[in-house]
């Protein structure tokens, strides 16, 4: 089909009886540079496995299929899911997930093993709960690039400081090389959203030591940024989440590390907040 037609877009979901849901970010990318510019940053090659999220009628992924050696598709809307298997299952190497990524990920990793690459045009009301649940499931393939809103990408790659650095951004650069490749206006996209995306590309760049250190930095940055505009150290001395005896390690973590404990959350960088943890993890 012509993925670049609206009127053939929607005739395709008129003849298959699909109504897109608002709840679900439905926006297809008809933008076809775009769709080439996320194909060219994948790159996939004949021996590689590649996922992607949320295919819609399938435009990315007749690409990927081109170059990738198996392609894992992951689809929530059974209407769509009809369509693609209509349209892909006689090709050899793609398989097709139904169901909401965010609980069919971690079974598709434990059948297929850890993807090479990882894309999609993600929903803008779960694009975060997915990359945080990769992140905090130290899900690391070699390469993710993914269309969000633009004010998403920005906290990912905010420096502290900014208005949008917060406990996300801490997440993301702790674990992440986090860097925009380009903006898409609603044009780019039917139907058309009300806000500006960008394509986003995560290489690997993990600065965590193992899983008891990662569980507790990622615990020392959801409460120390309870409020990221107040001082790192009220919101530990105000976590309910924390025992006396972990609130006075991090507390005292703070005293030796001076000038830390009068900053706000928003003020403070990766390295400070890993060495922090380093130091009150006991």
């Amino acid at each position: 089909m012509n993925y670049e037609s609206r009127s053939e877009i929607l005739h395709v979901l008129h003849e298959q009886g699909i109504a897109l849901k608002k709840r679900w970010g439905q926006n297809f990318l008809i933008n076809r540079g775009a769709r080439e510019k996320i194909a060219g940053l994948v790159a996939a090659t004949g021996h590689e496995t590649i996922w992607e999220i949320g295919p819609g009628l399938g435009a990315l992924t007749v690409l990927l299929l081109q170059g990738a050696g198996r392609l894992i598709v992951f689809e929530i809307d059974r209407g769509l899911v009809r369509w693609l298997t209509q349209e892909f299952a006689g090709d050899k190497g793609f398989t097709l997930r139904q169901g909401d990524v965010l609980k069919t990920w971690p079974d598709a990793y434990t059948k297929y093993g850890m993807p090479h690459k990882v894309c999609g045009n993600l929903p803008y009301n779960s694009a975060s709960a997915i990359i945080l649940s990769f992140i905090m499931a130290d899900f690391l393939p070699s390469l993710m690039v993914f269309t969000v809103q633009r004010e998403l990408a920005r906290r990912m790659t905010a420096a502290p400081g900014s208005k949008n650095y917060s406990g996300f951004s801490v997440l993301c650069q702790s674990m992440f090389s986090a860097v925009t490749a380009g903006e898409l206006r609603p044009g780019s996209f039917f139907p058309q959203p009300d806000v500006v995306s960008s394509i986003i590309t995560l290489t690997p760049n993990p600065r965590l030591r193992g899983g008891r250190e990662r569980n507790w930095f990622f615990r020392l940055v959801r409460t120390g940024f309870a409020s990221r505009r107040k001082t790192f150290k009220n919101n530990i001395l105000r976590s309910p989440e924390l025992t006396d005896e972990e609130r006075q390690r991090i507390l005292d973590a703070l005293g030796r590390a001076h000038s830390l404990d009068t900053l706000r959350a928003e003020e403070l960088g990766v390295d400070p907040l890993l060495d922090l943890a380093r130091r009150s993890m006991g």
